[in-house]
């Protein structure tokens, strides 16, 4: 009987993505787990009723393929009501198993084999191999250091008449770098009269910070010369505290969405139908929108004031819930090697950000997650400031 040979990878080079490996080792260790970015506290007990109610009435077989009707309405008068963007609710809305889903979605439907796509590094682990998975080739930006701003003449000079798509990312994880309006405007002026495609990953939308100062989010949507060559992600799990009901949409125009769909029906078919109801319950809130902001925006100056006392650089953090920090001062020694030194003697997890580059550009930052309880914060702030005083 001949032997079974394994065919080669189609991603040889990935293995364990550095979130799992980070919890996974916070957890063996009994370290305050401030890597991977989800919250530690509750989802707000208005959803969780209105979730118990949903099942309850019966919304227990599968959802339209699109997503329920009454949560596409929800998220149509939402992005109406935000950036003055119209979508037709039932050509170019559609609800998707979390955001991960919809990005890999967006890039299944485009990108064909010899395509390129644009990225900018450091890039969020899922963008590259769901290009390689589509016989794609990623082109990688660099965001500048240490402000992670982007450089247009440089991805000017990355376009080639091969550049089917240009994955975008703001609020950017894991910088925590917020667009601008000229940088939307620099984009635009890059892709007129280009068939290229552009994918918005917008799942941090409620959290940009610093709004009194006039800062708010760039979305695609608010741009109809972008808006009509883009894909736009955004997420409940992060907006609403419920990472793990993995429930997003998917925004397009009717001809690009039309293609999401044919992908999306095989990719997952349909999303979970009394989380969808509940959503769209929910979103009759819209005072949320702000007081999530405000929210994360209290822990991000709280986080900041507490970290300042300690022997880090603290990176600009316009948005998200991560906090960016140089360890520099400490240590020489590569970014992995301290986040595990920082798991065993501090008791803390990070991730450290040069498993964002391809080559590993190693800038001694880690980042941290501060979308957690006060009482886990406070301890692994405790723990920071023992270790540091021992020595670090």
């Amino acid at each position: 009987m001949t032997a079974f040979t394994l065919p080669p990878s189609r991603l040889p080079e990935v293995g364990t993505t550095i979130f799992t490996v980070m919890t996974a080792m916070a957890q063996r260790h009994g370290a305050m787990n401030l890597s991977q970015g989800f919250p530690d506290f509750s989802p707000p007990p208005e959803l969780l009723a209105a979730l118990d109610e949903a099942t309850r009435a019966g919304h227990n077989q599968y959802a339209p393929m699109t997503g329920m009707p009454v949560l596409r309405e929800a998220i149509a008068q939402k992005v109406d009501k935000l950036y003055g963007a119209r979508y037709d609710v039932d050509a170019e809305i559609t609800v998707t198993a979390g955001a991960t889903q919809a990005i890999f979605t967006a890039i299944a439907c485009m990108v064909r084999p010899g395509d390129e796509v644009i990225v900018f590094e450091p890039v969020y682990d899922s963008y590259v191999p769901g290009i390689v998975l589509n016989g794609g080739t990623p082109v990688y930006a660099k965001l500048h250091f240490p402000d992670y701003r982007p450089d247009w003449e440089q991805v000017r000079a990355l376009i080639t008449p091969r550049t089917r798509m240009i994955v975008l990312n703001t609020p950017h994880n894991p910088t925590g770098t917020v667009w601008t309006a000229a940088d939307m405007q620099a984009l635009a002026a890059l892709v007129r009269g280009t068939g290229i495609v552009l994918m918005g990953d917008e799942v941090y939308e409620h959290m940009v910070f610093d709004a009194e100062g006039g800062a708010r989010h760039e979305s695609l949507c608010r741009y109809p010369e972008l808006a009509e060559r883009s894909f736009v992600v955004s997420s409940f799990g992060k907006t609403y505290h419920v990472t793990g009901w993995k429930i997003a949409y998917c925004l397009a125009p009717r001809a690009l969405m039309a293609e999401f769909r044919k992908a999306h029906q095989f990719i997952v078919f349909t999303v979970h139908a009394p989380s969808q109801v509940a959503l769209a319950a929910f979103m009759r809130n819209d005072r949320w929108y702000d007081e999530l902001r405000l929210f994360y925006q209290a822990k991000r100056d709280a986080f900041r004031a507490a970290l300042s006392g300690l022997p880090f650089e603290l990176l600009p953090c316009a948005g998200t819930y991560f906090q960016c920090v140089g360890y520099g001062a400490l240590s020489q020694e590569g970014d992995r090697a301290f986040v595990e030194r920082l798991v065993h003697e501090a008791g803390v997890a990070a991730i450290p950000v040069s498993a964002f580059y391809r080559d590993g550009d190693d800038r001694k930052v880690i980042r941290l997650c501060f979308a957690k309880s006060e009482a886990t914060l406070d301890e692994a702030l405790a723990r920071l400031r023992r270790w540091a005083a021992a020595g670090a």
